[in-house]
């Protein structure tokens, strides 16, 4: 079978629960705050048919980069929606820390220096789901948290900001999405990536931390 084809099957299970239990997080979290929007949806489940984008999906094989849909948050409903809004966008980070943290644990039982694959059998195949799952995890946590909106950043910053500096957010907030969407065009076209050279080092960081090792 095709090494490249048995990647993406191991690649898929990892990416969709990541993602999933990123959306999962956020509505969670804002229904915790006073707002039901996310549960009336449907989307406080961890099915990820109920939390994937299509084209976002295929996006992230063909190129790396991609997203699951929103959840929606209506800030009318939270009680202190400034606030409650940081804690909400964290909450979908910190569940992808969690889930890089508890597969960095099960890595170090089964030892680092035991994750080496020599061959294609089950205990192989697992191993570098593990490897995977921690690195996927890490990655989507530390790109969501840049400050370029409509990444959760953009909306920690828009909470940590004075709001005498909203101005100046609102700013970032209407160049964001078209910032990010020019850096992953020129790391396609010219093989550059200018968020691999700033997430790599955090994931490499953070697997050390976790796991005991980088891979």
């Amino acid at each position: 079978m095709n090494t490249e084809f048995i990647q993406i099957l191991l690649l898929a299970p990892p990416i969709l629960f990541a993602l999933s239990f990123h959306e999962f997080s956020h509505g969670y979290v804002a229904n915790q705050f006073g707002d039901p929007t996310a549960k009336m949806l449907g989307r406080l489940t961890l099915n990820p048919l109920r939390h994937l984008d299509p084209f976002g999906t295929i996006m992230i094989f063909l190129v790396h980069f991609g997203w699951a849909k929103p959840v929606p948050v209506n800030i009318y409903n939270l009680r202190n929606p400034r606030q409650d809004m940081l804690w909400i966008a964290l909450a979908g980070p910190a569940s992808n820390m969690l889930l890089a943290l508890i597969t960095g644990v099960l890595i170090r039982l089964i030892g680092p220096d035991n994750m080496q694959v020599y061959q294609l059998d089950l205990p192989a195949l697992l191993k570098l789901m593990l490897i995977f799952n921690l690195k996927i995890n890490l990655a989507l946590a530390v790109f969501n948290l840049l400050p370029i909106p409509p990444l959760d950043g953009g909306r920690i910053l828009r909470g940590l900001t004075p709001p005498q500096y909203d101005h100046f957010v609102d700013k970032i907030e209407a160049v964001g999405p078209m910032a990010l969407m020019g850096l992953i065009i020129f790391g396609m076209l010219t093989k550059i990536s200018i968020f691999g050279f700033i997430i790599w080092p955090f994931v490499n960081f953070f697997s050390m931390v976790f796991a005991g090792a980088t891979f």
